[in-house]
């Protein structure tokens, strides 16, 4: 391919590849090959922003319809169309959970989290909920896998919100304290670690 017949991929051309080939509900990206096309000046901030050629993208149909073809493939994220895949930033998870309803109690409660793109993911064993925790402070940065390799960092006051919901449980002869949901413990932090 000679310079003359590269294109340069662009944040217009592929919303307007998306939009051609959008169909009800998700675009199956896991299914397209497209060839690497290079890297968009594009990026996902920790708080759910993002940014194209260093600017917010203010309009939120245009968010909706990029994180429609996200994809994370290792550990890099793109954007991908059936004709072609660009490499973004993301300073952390690409979405974020920002509320979260709770049917049940106990091992049978079921949180539902609601992402600021309009996904909704039941946690359990296929959306499993997991806390990192900065080695220096401590502090809990928790996570729900929203999609495939696509993970949702759980907000401030949604994280305080389970907290409320947590119990202790026994894991492998440690006892933790945690969330229930569909049948499935998370551990948060073992329990001889929580404040007095």
């Amino acid at each position: 391919m000679s310079a003359q017949d590269r294109v340069i991929p662009s944040a217009e051309g592929i919303a307007a590849s998306v939009r051609a080939t959008k169909n009800k509900g998700l675009p199956p990206v896991h299914l397209w090959d497209p060839p690497f096309c290079g890297d968009l000046d594009m990026r996902i901030a920790r708080d759910g922003t993002w940014f194209y050629l260093g600017t917010p993208i203010g309009r939120a149909p245009l968010v909706k319809l990029f994180s429609s073809i996200l994809r994370k493939d290792g550990d890099k994220y793109f954007l991908v169309t059936p004709v072609e895949k660009v490499g973004i930033t993301v300073d952390d998870a690409p979405f974020v959970a920002t509320d979260f309803d709770i049917a049940g109690e106990g091992p049978e409660q079921v949180l539902t989290f609601t992402t600021h793109v309009g996904d909704a993911a039941v946690a359990g064993p296929d959306h499993p909920i997991r806390v990192e925790r900065d080695v220096e402070t401590g502090e809990p940065s928790p996570y729900v896998l929203v999609r495939t390799n696509l993970e949702a960092l759980i907000d401030r006051k949604s994280f305080y919100r389970l907290v409320e919901c947590g119990a202790t449980h026994d894991v492998d002869g440690t006892d933790w304290f945690g969330v229930w949901s569909s049948g499935q413990f998370f551990p948060i932090i073992p329990s001889d670690e929580l404040p007095g």
